[in-house]
């Protein structure tokens, strides 16, 4: 009875999975981005640095975090749908992995915008560009797995 509903709502779960996922991925392109304008452009205390601060928190919070939970979520319920994912093959793998690292990357970040709060980043301009390419490269992993199952 549960595996008959979970594959009758499959095409929903895979649809707002699909969602989620463009929502997250939009935060997880656009947040490093708003890191490198405040770490180079604004002034702890400034008026840009309350403007970057309600920013961020926004992003993450409205945006980010319930689009990964939503990802997660459905993902999940994909995964134990029966007879929909074949575990043997290694595609599955990378694509989890890679759905770690993005995870990871989610967490990190929304550690910066802490930071940025606390009015203690550390970081520079330079730095957050170069994990600026970190969702990049996860996601072409990803993609790469899904679509063209390559193991």
């Amino acid at each position: 009875m549960i595996s008959d509903l979970l594959t009758d709502a499959y095409p929903w779960f895979k649809a707002l999975h699909v969602m989620a996922v463009l929502s997250w991925m939009a935060g997880l392109f656009y947040l490093p981005r708003i890191y490198v304008y405040h770490a180079e452009r604004a002034v702890v205390g400034s008026e840009m640095d309350l403007t970057f601060r309600v920013m961020e928190d926004k992003l993450l919070r409205l945006i980010m975090r319930p689009a990964m939970l939503g990802a997660w979520g459905c993902g999940l319920l994909m995964a134990i749908t029966p007879y929909m994912v074949d575990w043997s093959s290694g595609w599955v793998w990378i694509k989890f992995a890679g759905v770690l690292g993005m995870t990871w990357m989610h967490y990190w970040l929304a550690q910066r915008a802490k930071d940025f709060a606390a009015g203690g980043n550390v970081r520079t301009g330079r730095q957050y560009r170069w994990m600026n390419e970190v969702p990049t490269l996860l996601m072409v992993a990803i993609v790469v797995a899904v679509i063209v199952k390559p193991f």
